[in-house]
């Protein structure tokens, strides 16, 4: 497969449902500084805001639906992981979310205690930022 149609280019969007999109959007945009890039309003019932940082190869993507129950996260080990290995710039990214109010949650594997923070989201899913390279950078 040539590399201009591999998974390589491709842009990632992860998406999700959620009970409570006004809390979830507030973490992600106000705790981890990402910008809204896009929304919708009952489209075909379902409402969605996504987000993330122009530019980037990926955003996130959070709806909900009237009537539906989307419930919390399965396991304390669904996780977004970001790799900061600049201190300074992991420090910051901490404290986003420490001033807003969000406090730092054991994780399940203990790995990521080692060099990085957890934090749950309002669904309970968890976003690590580990102060490290990408093993693969």
């Amino acid at each position: 497969m040539s590399q201009s149609g591999s998974l390589a280019t491709a842009h990632l969007r992860v998406a999700r449902p959620t009970d409570d999109l006004e809390a979830v959007v507030k973490f992600y945009r106000d705790g981890l500084g990402f910008t809204v890039i896009g929304e919708f309003h009952d489209h075909d019932g379902f409402d969605g805001v996504m987000l993330g940082r122009r530019g980037a190869a990926f955003h996130l993507e959070f709806t909900c639906k009237a009537g539906h129950t989307a419930g919390k996260a399965p396991t304390e080990d669904n996780l977004l992981v970001f790799y900061l290995p600049d201190r300074n710039e992991w420090l910051r990214a901490v404290g986003r979310l420490e001033d807003q109010g969000y406090e730092a949650v054991k994780s399940f594997n203990p790995y990521w205690d080692e060099r990085g923070k957890t934090f749950a989201d309002p669904d309970g899913y968890r976003v690590v930022f580990q102060n490290s390279e990408w093993p693969n950078s």
